[in-house]
């Protein structure tokens, strides 16, 4: 369980393909301190360390991930987000992010706005996920609160800080993130379709 409290950027140093899986190399500030078998947010998809090299740390993607996430197009040099699980008895900073994407996003645009950048993202017509005003959203692995939202869309406000200190600042129209919808959302939203 996680945050979405964003603890480094960390940077991928190589993927390979494996049958239907990707294993991804990471370089990041933290490698020191982990150990095998360690669970790790990768922009917003929880992982395991299998493999540690120095300052480099390595993770496997299974097929089920790739094909939710943006994992199928990480390249080497890639920017990625990382938070290690959250202890009991710290803060909780963000809200309760499970690591498990639910689906990917495009950013449809970014506007700067009195100081802060608001994104734009869009997601499947066809997705029975949600967002609302105020709520809550992981995006990235980014704990972020929704400014606006439709149907199969919603726009976030980053500040300064997260804009420096995620790969938000790496992001661009016609990029893919990650999303993790928030989990009350996500059984309200199942329990009302159910009941129709």
């Amino acid at each position: 369980m996680f945050t979405g409290i964003v603890e480094a950027i960390g940077l991928v140093q190589k993927t390979k393909k494996e049958s239907g899986n990707i294993r991804i190399t990471i370089q990041c500030p933290f490698t020191h301190e982990l150990k095998v078998d360690q669970s790790i947010c990768h922009n917003g998809v929880c992982l395991t360390v299998t493999g540690i090299n120095g300052n480099e740390y390595e993770v496997v993607a299974i097929e089920e991930t790739i094909s939710r996430t943006n994992f199928g197009i990480l390249k080497t040099g890639d920017e990625i987000n990382l938070e290690r699980s959250m202890k009991l008895g710290d803060r909780l900073d963000g809200h309760i992010v499970q690591g498990h994407v639910d689906e990917t996003a495009t950013v449809k645009k970014i506007d700067e706005h009195e100081g802060s950048s608001v994104f734009t993202f869009e997601y499947k017509t066809s997705s029975h996920n949600i967002t609302v005003e105020k709520g809550s959203v992981c995006v990235n692995g980014v704990s972020l609160t929704v400014v606006d939202s439709g149907r199969n869309w919603f726009s976030v406000a980053i500040i300064p800080y997260t804009f420096e200190h995620t790969n938000f600042h790496s992001l661009k129209p016609g990029d893919a993130v990650n999303l993790e919808f928030d989990v009350i959302g996500k059984y309200i939203s199942r329990l009302m379709a159910e009941r129709k």
